[in-house]
């Protein structure tokens, strides 16, 4: 099979042997004569599919047993509406680190919702560096920030505030990439299409606090005590998603969990961003200190060297790079899927390009 190298940002790269298991699921599950998709969502099959993913997310990383796990649709987009209408309380607020787009969707729909203030705003240097440290008001409900920052390629190497509000995190683009200490946050949600699987699932993980925060009685498909009391099955889930999510969390754990994860991850950034420095050529968006793990963004001397890097990039199957259009420049999305040889590969490609072009 020809697969080229991707680096998009999202759906993103998929293990091939996970991608291999799904199409030997769609015509027959498990000898059931039944494909994956065909099957219902509360068929014993499934539930142990569906029980299944719930336990290897807590194994991987380490969810405190008293914590609820779900897997949700909807996307983060949806996640920053329902935690502002399940957590916020009349006259309460939350604090927003605004690190970028996503972060500044996750204060509009606070805003929407109740209100939110912003603690940490990046906007005038082009979110290209993060908060040293992130001073909450000691009033807020909680305390919310983007772990990971696909646009602008920054990245939190540790938590915003030390502060005993609790925290609520947009993890999309980066969880089960290294470990982290899931009982310090009050609430996690991650789509799944980065590290976690397909577009169309969402891992919602909520602490005891979260859980009582809700209010109950909210629209069902919004209202995370009834979806907690369903498992995620008040509607049907997207079944095929879950499977997805379960067998790359498979693949993961079969890998040596997250620590492997952590070390395969460091050595594919650290490859491409000593390429990035080796050279004047090329240029890094965030600032050093800040630089994302997983989403490295760059440019070369120009615009037009830009879009011809890009152009020859997908000639040679390196696809994905093309920066994001409120960025501009150039873009490697390095997931966990996203094996070290392609970014040797273009590593590689890039100092070819350098001595033609520079």
């Amino acid at each position: 099979m020809n697969r080229t190298h991707n680096f998009s940002a999202g759906p993103a790269v998929l293990p091939l042997s996970v991608i291999e298991q799904l199409r030997d699921a769609l015509p027959n599950f498990q000898g059931t004569g039944l494909g994956l998709m065909e099957m219902s969502h509360r068929s014993s099959t499934f539930d142990e599919v569906h029980r299944s993913a719930e336990n290897r997310l807590r194994r991987i990383l380490g969810v405190p047993e008293n914590y609820s796990v779900l897997f949700l649709q909807g996307g983060a987009s949806l996640q920053f509406h329902m935690t502002a209408l399940n957590l916020l309380g009349e006259n309460e607020s939350a604090d927003f680190v605004v690190t970028g787009t996503w972060a500044k969707k996750g204060l509009e729909e606070a805003n929407r919702v109740r209100a939110g203030r912003t603690a940490w705003d990046g906007s005038e240097s082009r979110f290209n560096h993060l908060p040293n440290s992130v001073q909450a008001d000691p009033n807020a409900t909680y305390l919310h920030y983007t772990s990971n920052n696909t646009i602008y390629g920054t990245q939190f190497h540790s938590r915003p505030s030390d502060s005993e509000i609790p925290l609520v995190a947009d993890m999309s683009s980066d969880i089960c990439s290294r470990p982290i200490d899931v009982s310090k946050h009050a609430l996690i949600y991650a789509g799944a299409q980065k590290n976690l699987g397909p577009s169309g699932v969402t891992a919602v993980i909520l602490s005891p606090w979260a859980l009582e925060k809700s209010p109950g009685g909210l629209n069902p498909m919004l209202d995370y005590r009834l979806q907690v009391e369903k498992r995620g099955l008040f509607n049907t889930p997207n079944t095929f998603g879950i499977y997805a999510l379960e067998r790359v969390l498979a693949w993961i754990e079969d890998l040596g969990g997250l620590d492997h994860m952590e070390q395969r991850n460091d050595r594919k950034a650290n490859a491409l961003y000593s390429e990035i420095d080796r050279t004047d050529f090329w240029t890094g968006h965030a600032a050093t200190n800040d630089r994302s793990k997983m989403n490295v963004t760059f440019r070369s001397p120009s615009t037009e060297l830009d879009q011809r890097f890009v152009e020859a990039a997908n000639a040679a199957g390196l696809m994905g790079l093309k920066g994001h259009r409120s960025v501009g420049g150039l873009r490697a999305s390095i997931y966990n899927a996203c094996a070290p040889e392609s970014v040797d590969a273009l590593v590689a490609f890039m100092q070819e390009f350098e001595r033609t072009n520079g």
